[in-house]
């Protein structure tokens, strides 16, 4: 009786061992998107269309020179489930919301899509889809295509300078600043 126990004991341990590394990997598929499309609700929320252009941009790049490197470089998973290791797309696009979010408005958007990032690396190493130098790859392609593309916002804002004399006697500017 006690050896069956056991065997179901270990059986239950490997059942939930393999239902975390199936959460892992799941959880790293859907977490990838969150920077990015954060980075587009962000813009749309500050009607901030050249932000979201920026991020179309950076995104399409890194996507497609993820893609073509993929293509290029035969590299097996090390679960031996496909052949295009090199770089980590998943990584790729975590990376480049997350930049993009720090970049364009700031540590307070950017220190949490990081996070969420470094979990995506982390968990698609952990789940035996890639290894480190895929994620780091993946990492630096994102982040770069978003830092190649991306400007600080900053609202619009109007600037008037304009000749006025004062009182009949004083000459000099009047500034008018809108914001």
């Amino acid at each position: 009786m006690r050896t069956i126990l056991m065997i179901m004991a270990g059986w239950l341990v490997a059942v939930n061992a393999m239902a975390q590394d199936k959460f892992v990997e799941r959880s790293t598929d859907v977490l990838c998107v969150v920077p990015t499309l954060t980075g587009l609700c962000a813009a749309i929320v500050n009607e901030d269309k050249k932000g979201a252009v920026e991020l179309g941009l950076s995104t399409a790049t890194a996507l497609v020179a993820n893609y073509a490197l993929e293509a290029a470089i035969t590299k097996d998973r090390p679960d031996g489930t496909g052949r295009h290791a090199f770089p980590s797309t998943h990584t790729a696009l975590a990376f480049n919301g997350s930049s993009f979010l720090m970049k364009r408005y700031g540590w307070k958007w950017g220190v949490p899509a990081y996070a969420i990032s470094a979990y995506v690396a982390w968990g698609r190493t952990h789940a035996d889809k890639h290894d480190w130098w895929d994620v780091l790859g993946g990492a630096a392609l994102g982040a770069g295509a978003a830092l190649i593309f991306t400007h600080e916002f900053t609202k619009d804002t109007d600037i008037t300078i304009a000749p006025a004399v004062i009182n009949g006697n004083a000459k000099g500017l009047v500034a008018r600043l809108v914001f």
